[in-house]
């Protein structure tokens, strides 16, 4: 799939999902990026604000299967990845694959469940498998997880490890509704039969696979693979930060940065496109000094500074 047509057919996801989300266009893009660059998303947000929506509605209109997983303090790993189960026909074991054997999966509230089973998405989230009991099993292509988080109530939660919080492409909140977009989705709460909001699919999964080789077309100049370097070394180096953002994160805003191009419709990056990932590629990838957070020093702050000191290629 070339890169006009990738473009048009990402306007078209992102029309699609708007029938059914009340969001910024900024927020679902974003969240279109993740799937683009081949990655995971991570949002965190209030209760009630349609972050499981989201998800049903991407996975809907991707034409995807779908599979939700919530999480819970007494989850356990195989209640993910599934368990051998014993056959007494022929007296066998016989794999019994869990949710996570989906195209999409939506890890609701993934910080409710003790770290043994957070752990067990590692696996499935870098390498696209899982293995029960010895034996490897394959996950479907494309595979992507969406996962929320609810930032405001912390009892009988388990903070997520940087190294799972790394796996993410992209971090996004979805906020809250504006006033007329919270008056339309009265208007068309009063206006359905169904309680849950219809979406029409847009691909297919063939077609998913090939949108997201799109990217792969996008030039990028070596002026702004310097750029985007600077920009992750000098979040290692910012006082304010105990942990920068680590390589992987820097190869994660290559591919981010690639991927808004093709939504845009360009074959090329420009810095613009780069500044407009940074925040959600980066922000939930730094580790800040304890002086800071006493400080209440914000995260998306540190980036924000990171992005005025760091001088701007010029592109021709």
């Amino acid at each position: 799939m070339d890169i006009d047509t990738a473009s048009e057919t990402c306007t078209q996801v992102l029309d699609a999902i708007s029938e059914a989300v009340i969001a910024e266009r900024s927020f679902l893009e974003t969240v279109l990026t993740g799937v683009l660059a081949r990655g995971h998303v991570l949002l965190e947000d209030v209760p009630g604000t349609g972050k499981t929506l989201t998800a049903r509605s991407v996975a809907t209109a991707l034409g995807l299967s779908f599979s939700r997983v919530q999480f819970t303090p007494d989850l356990l790993p195989a209640d993910v990845t599934g368990t051998n189960i014993y056959d007494e026909r022929d007296r066998s074991f016989e794999f019994s694959p869990g949710p996570i054997f989906a195209n999409v999966v939506l890890a609701d509230e993934i910080n409710r469940a003790p770290p043994k089973t957070q752990a067990a998405l590692l696996e499935a989230m870098e390498e696209g498998q899982v293995t029960v009991d010895g034996e490897t099993h394959q996950l479907p292509k494309p595979f992507f997880v969406i996962a929320t988080q609810n930032p405001v109530e912390q009892e009988g939660t388990f903070t997520l490890p940087e190294a799972q919080v790394d796996r993410f492409v992209v971090k996004s909140a979805i906020g809250y509704p504006d006033l007329d977009g919270e008056v339309e989705l009265l208007r068309r709460r009063a206006s359905r039969e169904d309680q849950s909001p219809t979406i029409d699919r847009v691909l297919d999964r063939d077609s998913v696979v090939a949108i997201r080789r799109a990217p792969e077309q996008v030039r990028v100049d070596d002026d702004l693979l310097r750029y985007m370097a600077e920009l992750t070394q000098t979040t290692r180096t910012d006082r304010r930060v105990r942990v920068g953002v680590s390589p992987r994160g820097t190869q994660r805003l290559f591919e981010a940065s690639r991927a808004r191009a093709v939504i845009e419709g360009r074959p090329f990056v420009t810095p613009d496109d780069i500044k407009r990932v940074a925040q959600s590629v980066l922000a939930h990838r730094l580790v800040l000094t304890p002086d800071a957070r006493v400080e209440d020093v914000q995260k998306a702050d540190v980036i924000r500074d990171v992005l005025d000191r760091v001088e701007v290629p010029t592109v021709e």
